[in-house]
């Protein structure tokens, strides 16, 4: 069970509760994301800010391409300097409408170093251009590829699948579909799921968050979802969203999230559903951590990395 003085502000971390200030201050002096168009906020995103620090590009990293449903998909791929002894397929965030596979480097190599796991990130088409299904079908062929011909390539048996925000969705909605279309429950051993966003009805936490925004605000996940999903499309469909999904026969996950997150509901909620479901797995709680934490310097993202270095390599 979950201990509830993990919710308790008075415990949470000074630093992360600093940090969180100071995020939030330079949030609300710059310009309206949403008043900005989308190539120019995705040319922002690219030069990094305080809310967004830009992460180095790795020199080791290669590109492949393979075949999508949309033309061909962008695989890029940092292998381990010693043995190999495994995969990571990892899908970036962004909201579906920003983002791409090069933003975070430093922790695929650490991934790559730390655990032997060859790293590849998936270069997915964005919405709004490129609404649902477009960005899970090419995460869908990245992982077929990966389960087939990568493995080969690679030289690796153990694979496992993860990513944040809505990078944790597309995982799940990847999971679901190499197990209910293609009879591969269990192609992946699992699941390293932070800060995801599961419910494009949006949850409370999200819901009752308001305009303030810290990374994220109320306004910004609805609007993710209005890109995301084309009319027509019920936003609790298990088509679009996982924690509606039966989620029966899924790998064990890891699920991590901070308490001051907008989408705090999203994963304690789908946590408890893949419990429910006996696939295994464990739920890290962060005191004071804000969306997707780990991309900040700070003694709580050491902590949560090292966690999830440690359940990666126990799949292995």
């Amino acid at each position: 069970m979950i201990d509830h003085a993990l919710f308790d502000p008075a415990k949470a971390d000074p630093d992360a509760e600093r940090l969180n200030r100071e995020i939030m201050a330079a949030q609300a002096s710059a310009p309206d994301p949403w008043s900005l168009p989308i190539a120019e906020m995705r040319a922002l995103r690219r030069e990094g800010s305080l809310a967004f620090p830009a992460m180095p590009r790795s020199p080791r990293a290669e590109t492949l391409a393979i075949p999508g449903p949309g033309g061909p998909v962008a695989l890029r791929v940092i292998r381990p300097v010693r043995k190999t002894r495994g995969a990571y397929l990892h899908i970036h965030g962004g909201g579906w409408i920003w983002g791409g596979a090069d933003e975070q480097d430093p922790w695929l190599e650490r991934i790559a170093d730390r655990c032997g796991f060859v790293c590849v990130s998936v270069e997915y088409r964005l919405a709004p251009e490129h609404p649902y299904p477009a960005p899970i079908d090419d995460c869908e062929a990245a992982a077929l590829w990966l389960h087939t011909e990568g493995r080969k390539l690679f030289g690796v048996e153990a694979l496992t699948i993860g990513g944040e925000s809505v990078g944790a969705h597309l995982s799940v909605m990847t999971l679901l579909r190499l197990r209910d279309r293609h009879r591969l429950p269990k192609a992946f051993r699992g699941a390293n799921l932070f800060s995801g966003l599961y419910d494009l009805g949006v949850t409370a936490s999200a819901r009752n968050w308001g305009e303030e925004r810290l990374v994220l605000n109320s306004r910004d996940i609805r609007r993710f979802a209005d890109g995301f999903v084309p009319e027509g499309v019920p936003r609790r469909s298990p088509e679009v969203s996982p924690l509606y999904a039966d989620l029966k026969g899924l790998p064990p996950a890891l699920f991590s999230v901070g308490t001051r997150d907008p989408l705090l509901d999203d994963t304690l909620f789908m946590s408890m559903r893949w419990a429910a479901a006996n696939n295994g797995g464990y739920t890290a709680v962060y005191t004071g951590g804000c969306h997707t934490f780990i991309r900040y310097k700070l003694a709580m993202t050491e902590r949560a990395l090292e966690l999830i270095e440690r359940f990666l390599m126990a799949l292995a």
